[in-house]
């Protein structure tokens, strides 16, 4: 059985198909990734899989449960986690604090004990602590720990995107463009801690248009183009695939 089942997919944007009828698996710890031209439909995928939208009609089923049409806070409680093209980080906090933040939907507490500020409420509060450390330590932003996140070089405020997605426990991560602007010492780096994250058992599922990235890191690859599944198979198989090359450079007039 598949971590992640997407089956018959469909989501309209007036009369526009933004994704129609995509059959999708994603299996425990590999590494998929999900390419086509710009407008195939990829961030749209991650949007209906994690409920910041509603598709047109179709199922999305993690872990074996039906969770189409979940809210993103639900999706995200059951183990699903994702990271955006554009930063989403609290540039005027400490990178710390941006991830000590991220724990906050793993509270056990209730908000009257969290306003009492109870014994139990510190217990967890140095747990969250605790584990953020461990985050920052595991993909080497700890030295930079009480640095503005806005102070950041770029490849180090993706980064730190990707720790505030780990803060919520995921089983499975989304990753939209991670190496967007990154340097290739940058990207290298990426792919390593992409590499050590399926090691820990966390799935990943990553749009890029680095396409060196692609072909280095993922176990599979599925292609989309005009909200189709164009084509899906190990990296080798796509590289050659005539029906891929034409959607990215077009088809050659006879």
């Amino acid at each position: 059985m598949a971590l992640l089942e997407i089956r018959s997919l469909s989501k309209y944007f007036g009369g526009l198909a933004a994704l129609y009828q995509l059959d999708l698996d994603v299996f425990e710890s590999e590494i998929l990734g999900l390419i086509g031209p710009n407008g195939a439909g990829k961030t749209t995928v991650f949007n209906v899989v994690t409920g910041s939208l509603l598709p047109t009609n179709g199922q999305v089923i993690f872990r074996g449960e039906n969770i189409t049409g979940l809210r993103p806070d639900q999706t995200v409680q059951r183990g699903i986690a994702r990271t955006f093209q554009a930063s989403t980080l609290f540039m005027q906090l400490p990178v710390f604090d941006n991830v000590f933040i991220g724990f906050h939907r793993n509270y056990m507490v209730g908000a009257w004990q969290a306003w009492l500020h109870t014994s139990v409420v510190r217990k967890e509060e140095e747990a969250a602590k605790q584990r953020a450390m461990e985050i920052l330590e595991f993909t080497g932003l700890a030295p930079l720990k009480d640095e503005l996140a806005g102070n950041l070089p770029h490849g180090y405020q993706r980064v730190l995107g990707i720790c505030i997605a780990l803060a919520t426990n995921p089983k499975l991560l989304l990753l939209d463009e991670p190496a967007t602007g990154m340097n290739p010492g940058e990207t290298l780096i990426m792919i390593d801690l992409f590499r050590q994250l399926r090691n820990r058992g966390i799935t990943v599922v990553v749009v890029e248009h680095n396409m060196k990235v692609v072909m280095s890191l993922c176990d599979r690859i599925t292609v989309l183009n005009y909200g189709k599944k164009i084509a899906e198979g190990l990296p080798e198989e796509i590289r050659g695939n005539k029906e891929v090359i034409e959607a990215y450079l077009g088809r050659k007039e006879a």
